[in-house]
């Protein structure tokens, strides 16, 4: 049985591998094709697209890279047809995939949506796409089961995929040598986004911010996977306090603070319990064209989740190097300020475990709905 799955980010494809992992601990002679990145392969993804062809964000990014997208898009319709998939999974990346889903469904496929577009902060009217074209929606996010399902989508809240991580055991003395580090000074994590558009616009004032933070402390960049370690280098130059390291999470865990993009990166701070400044920028042209239609009161999907302001959020003009620092000072001492934040943490990462009976990781609980969905179903006497 061949299964069509469809991940156009970093973010994506993990939980992407995660969920290859708990359909095949069902029926190992599971197959599946489609759109990943190095961990959906590892996971036995036969990936007919890369994930890192298809990471552009914004509005106006998007249009100057339609050409190749739909090239990549037209490739893997291809490659179904010859297939003949008993399923479609999309994951996240809506921009893309709700055109893979509308293709499936064309052709008598079920198709699953997990990681759901968030269609909530901005472009509600968009729902009718998943009502029309999505057999399941599984939804990573407390608040999005209500949302969807009040809209008509057969929505279900399995838990946020990365909300059962611990920090990782390693010893700081280790993980210093290892990466050239002052094991005595603070650490601060930047991630600056996944895709090299995001890189583009956020890093240099982070690193702008870590300058003015100066030589106390040490500097750690993950490098995603979506990204390429020569484009970091040649934007962070000569810069001796910034170090790339391979994880997010063992950097976050040892970090005392972190200057981090809106996106999943802020989830896995979250639940790092690493406190951190929220940081934003897109091109004019996107900002201009999008900030109207955003729908919610916080751009952090800590505090949207919290229902209030956990963590500063500094997005597009109040992003400067000067609110960074002023903001990071404020948390990196222990204090009311830190302690608010850790608390909040502590109360987003319970709310994003999803159901407690269970005890179930969110990827298996979105392998079972997906399961029951490849059953056959019973004939009627």
């Amino acid at each position: 049985m061949r299964i069509l799955i469809s991940a156009g980010e970093a973010s994506g494809e993990m939980y992407g591998a995660q969920l290859i992992d708990a359909l095949r601990r069902r029926d190992p002679s599971l197959e599946f094709f489609g759109v990943g990145g190095d961990r959906m392969r590892a996971a036995g993804c036969d990936t007919v697209v890369d994930a890192k062809d298809l990471a552009v964000v914004g509005i106006s990014e998007i249009v100057s890279h339609l050409p190749k997208i739909y090239g990549l898009f037209h490739k893997l319709i291809a490659e179904a047809d010859q297939r003949h998939p008993a399923l479609a999974i999309v994951i996240d990346s809506p921009a893309f995939n709700w055109r893979v889903a509308r293709r499936m469904r064309k052709r008598g496929i079920s198709v699953v949506y997990y990681v759901c577009p968030q269609f909530w902060a901005w472009r509600q009217g968009r729902v009718r796409l998943l009502r029309k074209y999505i057999d399941k929606a599984l939804v990573i996010f407390p608040f999005e089961e209500k949302f969807y399902r009040d809209r008509g989508v057969d929505a279900t809240f399995v838990g946020h995929p990365l909300a059962d991580l611990s920090p990782p055991s390693i010893d700081r003395e280790i993980y210093a040598a290892t990466h050239h580090l002052d094991p005595a000074k603070p650490w601060i994590t930047l991630m600056p986004g996944s895709r090299t558009k995001e890189v583009r616009m956020n890093l240099p004032t982070t690193l702008e911010a870590a300058a003015k933070l100066g030589s106390e402390y040490e500097f750690l960049l993950p490098v995603a996977p979506t990204l390429d370690h020569t484009f970091l280098e040649s934007l962070i130059g000569s810069r001796p306090s910034i170090h790339l390291v391979s994880d997010a999470l063992p950097a976050l865990a040892q970090s005392r603070a972190g200057i981090i993009a809106s996106g999943t990166a802020t989830v896995e701070a979250a639940l790092m319990g690493t406190p951190f400044v929220m940081v934003y920028r897109v091109s004019a042209l996107t900002y201009l064209l999008g900030r109207p239609r955003v729908k919610v009161p916080h751009f952090a999907m800590v505090n949207l989740i919290a229902g209030k302001e956990i963590v500063p959020e500094l997005v597009q003009h109040d992003f400067t190097a000067t609110k960074v620092v002023a903001r990071l000072r404020e948390i990196l001492p222990d204090g009311h300020p830190r302690n608010h934040i850790l608390e909040g943490l502590a109360s987003v990462r319970k709310l994003l475990q999803g159901p407690n009976a269970d005890h179930l990781h969110p990827a298996e609980r979105a392998a079972e709905a997906i399961w029951k969905l490849l059953q056959p179903t019973p004939v009627q006497t």
